[in-house]
């Protein structure tokens, strides 16, 4: 999925002649801390509530109060991961969209990506959860994928989480089948540490319901 594919409508931008405080009303709307700022259609930067909120006349247009603005923003090209590597580098609640000419878009946001991934990446569909622990030099997904599969279940999503200091990693996956009993033991046999697993039975209302919390929350 491409940073194009991620741009939400929801989201307009300001222009330079906005003022300080339609600025803040409109984040506070929109339930965002950063908002694009376009001038004659050309994208300007981005603006944040915190620099808004350090000017003593938000009545003033932002073409006043600032002379430069911070312009992080995504290719319409990029990965969808290297658009959330930015938006946590710079800590961002919007991520601005531009072509290879620089044109503005459009752009997408935290709550936006969140509720996206939560819809295509195996989270919403039924199934167990996973959470391998092992050194990063063992790490093989192909052997992973053949010890599910040997016990005729298929893996619906992964992801893999490394502390910076430490040589293990986590590798957490979402398995088709809600009956995980033989799978863990499956890859006890293989020598993996199984660090938490979560199946039938309580954790599966619990994993529903904090799903549903998580769209509730994504649609404020």
């Amino acid at each position: 999925m491409r940073a194009l594919d991620l741009i939400t409508e929801e989201i307009p931008p300001l222009t330079h002649s906005d003022t300080g405080e339609k600025a803040l009303n409109w984040m506070d709307e929109f339930k965002v801390s950063h908002l694009p700022v376009l001038k004659f259609g050309v994208f300007v930067g981005l603006i944040s509530e915190a620099d808004i909120l350090d000017k003593m006349d938000i009545d003033k247009t932002l073409d006043e109060l600032f002379q430069h603005l911070p312009r992080p923003y995504a290719l319409d090209s990029d990965h969808i991961y290297q658009v959330i590597s930015i938006l946590s580098e710079l800590k961002l609640t919007v991520i601005p969209v531009l072509d290879k000419n620089e044109k503005y878009l459009g752009c997408s946001s935290v709550q936006h990506l969140m509720s996206l991934i939560a819809n295509t990446g195996g989270i919403k569909e039924n199934g167990g959860i996973v959470v391998l622990e092992m050194a990063a030099s063992d790490y093989s997904m192909a052997e992973i994928s053949q010890i599910v599969e040997s016990n005729d279940a298929k893996i619906l999503s992964s992801y893999i989480v490394a502390s910076e200091n430490s040589t293990t990693i986590e590798v957490t996956l979402k398995i088709n089948n809600i009956e995980l009993d033989r799978i863990i033991r499956t890859f006890e046999r293989y020598d993996y540490i199984i660090k938490a697993s979560y199946q039938k039975g309580e954790f599966e209302d619990d994993m529903q319901f904090r799903y549903d919390a998580l769209m509730n929350y994504l649609k404020l």
